[in-house]
Formats: structure tokens, C-alpha cells, sequence
């Protein structure tokens, strides 16, 4: 017998939703076979099995999510098989509690305990005796539910009876609480508020009969109830709650992670990009042909940063407890952006090793992959700096946040004409209309200063600006 478990998919990954079984309880499996597929804040990935045999358990369903190391399924021999078949038996007689029902209709032919029923309307009492049910079966609903299932369901004011479970077993799982959401259901807590003013008529009466203290309490209603109302019905009539999805959730407790542990500094330096424009546009329509995909500022900028990390080794770098690992291998993150689901980092490895036109080709390759869902976990591990692309957007300065363990992330910004102050070889000035844009680098302060930082982007900076990249295209 052999437990599947929620795998590692990635260095900072802790848990995964899983999305789909591909075998069900009683299907065989071999080693390696496909048995399920998990989708973490940085990859969706297939899992092979890790044992051959019967699956005999599937102790998580599918849109359920649990920490890594968790134990999904149980995989037992082969053997088990006529094992699971009086198992297979047991289970159809367990319809036999509709004769269990019987007992019922017993109780409805003795004329006895007809009058049994009567004092309980006669009490008053009875709303506790429907609470307390109620409790019981909010209690019996939790045990079923996963912490993240309970908490959308917290968060929305949802009713968990009202929500149809689609899971192994009738279990509620996280896409059946946000199809709820996004079809309005209704909490019961959102029900209890709407007898409440009812009560709340019931005390005016009263102060009819004293005429004394009528004019008090008549001041006292103005304020409370009117702009009450009117706010109450703004808030429930223009907004709504939006759940953050899994990459979504996770990208922000990385992002107050990283704020909290690393001082962030900021250091910008204008980039003259005239002749990496110059020429893109001699080339840019053969490189499209040949390579089918446009050609970007991006690849110069990866090409510039990586030949400064090799002068700038600290840069390339990870703080470890009271020192800094210094990373041989460069291997650059690229921020994808998703589309509005979230963010996600691929990684060219070794790209030091890597000229213009294959840095272009691994940048487009990676960016491909990241938004069909196709990366794999090598394709999102390992980086030692990142770049955040926003120049697609026109942005002007962008104070990224660092992908920890990284000490630095450079944001490349929006790239537009504007006029600049250029000299000739005789040292003449004039003022010319260049392609201009700014490189903003997030940087950690425990790992070195801002004059190490200035070094660092004042290479990239001439490297972009002086180098003759018609040699590489």
C-alpha cells in the first residue's frame, strides 16, 4: 500500500487545489501514470503516480485545497482487488435504511401520541429546540468541509445547507461555493436581519400611552434610523464581494511577505534607447518572418543585465540567515502577466550563456506556455533575478517588489520620443528626438548599498546605450 501525497511544485509553493482525478476508487494504475492534476499559485501541473496497484481511497476531491505533504490517496496492491469486491457488496445493501423507516409510520397509527405533539406548540420554548438542531447540523457540515471551503462560505454569509455539493460524497468543494456566489445565493444570516425592524416597531406603542417622554425619544429616531437605512441599501445595491483566486491569494501573501523581511530601496536611471530603436526597426520585419513573434525591447534588456551580473556578483544573490548565497548559475525570471487571473514568474536558466536572438526566443517560448497553463515546475523554480515588464502598459516608474529570495527585480518601463540633449565628437550640443525610457530596480538593503545598486544599473544603462547590437541579429 503506498499513500499518494500533495507534491513540492515549486520553492515557495505550500499547498495546491487539487482539480482533477483521472482515476477513480477500484480503477488499476501504474507507476507514473497520470493520477491527477493540481494547480498551485505558480504552475497547473499532471502528477504521475508513484506506486503501481488498485486506488483504493480518494481522501481529497477534486476542488479541494491542502498544504504540501498532505496525503491525497491511498494506492494498494493488486491483490486488494477481491478485497474491494464484499466492500463493492456491503455497499448496495446500505439502501436497507428504507425499511429503517418504518418506525415512522408506527408512531403515526397509535392515536397516543397525537396528543404528545400539542404541548410543544403550546410552549413558547420551541425556537430553542430549532436552534439546537440547527447547530448540530452546522457542526456535522464543517467536519465535511475543507478550512478553505468554510472560509469562502464565511466570508460570502452563505449557508452551507443551501449549497449542492458536487464532490466524492456529496462534499462541497471550492468551485461549487463560488458557482453560489456568482449565482446570488443567500445566507441565512443575511435572512435573520430582515425580521428585525419587526421587533423594533413593537416598542412604539409603548410611548404612546406617556406623554411625557414622547418628545425625547422623538429626537432620538431622526439620526439613527433614516441614514441608516440609506446606507445600508447603497452598500447591498453597489458592491459586491469578489473572492481572490488561488494565484491571486498567494501572490499577495508573498508580496507582504517580501515587504516585511526586506528593506526595499529604489534606484531609477533614464535610459537612452535611440540605437537598440534604430535597430529593431532595420531588422524587426526579417526577425518576425524568420522567428514568428515581433521583436521587443525586453530581449536587450535581459541580454544587458545579465553581462552586469557577471561584474556585479552580489546582485545575483540570496540572503541566507546572517550572510548572502551568491548564485553561479543566472537564471532570469520573467513576470507574465496573466490576463487578470494573476502573475506568474517563468525562468530562462542559464542565460548567461545566451545571445540576442535565444533570449528572445526563450522570453516569447516562456510567455506562450505561462498564459496557455503549460509550464511546467522546472519552468517556474530556480531564478536569481527577475524583470517586471510593465513598459507594455506606458508606465513611467514602477517600484516593484522583490521575488524573494532575490535581493533585486528591475522593472523595465514604458518606452516613448521625447527630446533629449545629444553631443557630437567635437562636443557640441543639440537637442534631438530619441526613444527614451527609465529602468527602475527594487532592491534589498541588507544585502548591499545603493552605491553597489547605482554600479550595477549604470552598466546595464550603457551597455543598452553604447553597444553595437546589429552584431547579434
Amino acid at each position: 500500500m503506498a499513500n499518494v501525497e500533495m507534491p513540492q511544485l515549486g520553492e515557495t509553493v505550500t499547498e495546491g487545489t487539487i482539480t482533477r482525478w483521472f482515476k477513480q476508487i477500484g480503477d488499476s494504475v501504474a507507476v507514473d501514470e497520470v493520477l491527477f492534476e493540481v494547480s498551485t499559485d505558480k504552475v497547473d501541473s499532471e502528477v504521475p503516480s508513484p506506486a503501481a496497484g488498485v486506488l483504493t481511497e480518494i481522501l481529497v476531491p477534486e476542488g479541494e485545497t491542502v498544504e504540501v505533504g498532505a496525503v491525497l490517496a491511498v494506492i494498494g496492491d493488486g491483490a486488494a482487488q477481491p478485497a474491494a469486491a464484499p466492500e463493492s457488496a456491503s455497499v448496495e445493501p446500505e439502501p436497507e435504511p428504507e425499511p429503517a423507516q418504518q418506525p415512522d409510520p408506527e408512531p403515526a397509527s397509535q392515536p397516543a401520541p397525537e396528543p404528545a405533539p400539542q404541548p410543544q406548540p403550546a410552549a413558547p420554548a420551541a425556537p430553542a429546540p430549532a436552534a439546537q438542531p440547527a447547530a448540530a447540523s452546522d457542526d456535522d457540515d464543517n467536519r465535511l468541509l475543507s478550512p478553505v471551503v468554510r472560509r469562502l462560505i464565511r466570508e460570502n454569509n452563505l449557508d452551507a445547507a443551501a449549497i449542492q455539493g458536487t464532490g466524492v460524497g456529496g462534499r462541497i468543494t471550492r468551485k461549487d461555493v463560488l458557482d453560489a456566489i456568482d449565482a446570488g445565493a443567500s445566507s441565512a444570516r443575511e435572512a435573520q436581519p430582515a425580521p428585525a425592524p419587526q421587533p423594533a416597531a413593537q416598542p412604539q406603542p409603548a410611548p404612546a400611552p406617556a406623554p411625557a417622554p414622547a418628545p425625547q425619544p422623538a429626537a432620538q429616531p431622526q439620526p439613527a434610523p433614516a441614514p441608516a437605512a440609506a446606507q445600508s441599501t447603497a452598500v447591498g445595491t453597489r458592491s459586491e464581494f469578489v473572492a481572490f483566486n488561488n494565484i491571486r491569494r498567494r501572490t499577495g501573501e508573498h508580496m507582504v511577505h517580501s515587504k516585511a523581511i526586506a528593506p526595499h530601496a529604489l534606484t531609477v536611471m533614464e535610459v537612452d534607447y535611440e540605437g537598440v530603436s534604430q535597430v529593431r526597426s532595420v531588422h524587426k520585419a526579417a526577425f518576425k518572418e524568420a522567428e514568428g513573434f515581433s521583436l521587443t525591447f525586453l530581449p536587450f534588456i535581459v541580454r544587458a543585465v545579465v553581462d552586469a551580473l557577471g561584474d556585479w556578483p552580489y546582485m545575483n544573490a540570496s540572503v541566507e540567515g546572517e550572510g548572502l548565497r551568491v548564485h553561479r548559475d543566472v537564471n532570469i525570471g520573467i513576470a507574465v502577466d496573466l490576463e487578470g487571473e494573476g502573475l506568474i514568474v517563468p525562468v530562462i536558466r542559464n542565460a548567461d550563456g545566451m545571445r540576442l536572438k535565444a533570449i528572445a526566443r526563450s522570453i516569447n517560448d516562456l510567455a506562450d506556455r505561462a498564459r496557455s497553463k503549460a509550464l511546467g515546475v522546472d519552468d517556474i523554480t530556480g531564478g536569481t533575478f527577475t524583470l517586471s515588464n510593465n513598459g507594455s502598459f506606458g508606465t513611467y516608474t514602477t517600484a516593484a517588489i522583490i521575488n524573494q529570495p532575490q535581493v533585486a527585480v528591475l522593472s523595465t518601463d514604458g518606452i516613448a520620443r521625447r527630446p533629449v540633449v545629444v553631443s557630437d565628437r567635437f562636443g557640441s550640443e543639440s537637442i534631438a528626438i530619441h526613444s527614451v525610457g527609465h529602468l527602475a530596480m527594487s532592491w534589498d538593503h541588507r544585502a548591499f548599498d545603493g552605491s553597489y545598486a547605482a554600479g550595477f544599473l549604470r552598466q546595464v544603462k550603457q551597455t543598452l546605450e553604447t553597444r553595437d547590437w546589429a552584431t547579434e541579429l
